[in-house]
């Protein structure tokens, strides 16, 4: 993560292993970095709240996906990562 972590008022999320592996095999990385340090951070913690795994993978999926897709942040509509 290269963004600002500094600025934020909440708990900093570590980010676990197999997070880093799935972006690592989806090539999405990059598209991770490049999100705002919040969006970075409760992605993150989002993912690492869900009890069961299966809800943990359910998320990883869905934050993938709006990488991927470009312009979604948490089903919600986010220009400023949209895709050309």
């Amino acid at each position: 993560m290269n963004k600002s972590f500094s600025n934020l008022k909440r708990k900093r999320n570590k980010i676990p292993g197999f997070v880093k592996q799935a972006l690592q095999k989806r090539k999405l990385e990059k598209e991770f970095k490049l999100r705002p340090a919040y969006q970075q951070n409760d992605y993150v913690g989002w993912i690492n709240d869900a009890k069961k795994q299966e809800t943990k993978n359910k998320r990883l999926k869905q934050m993938l996906d709006e990488l991927e897709k470009g312009g979604v942040y948490m089903k919600m509509n986010h220009p400023a990562s949209a895709k050309n």
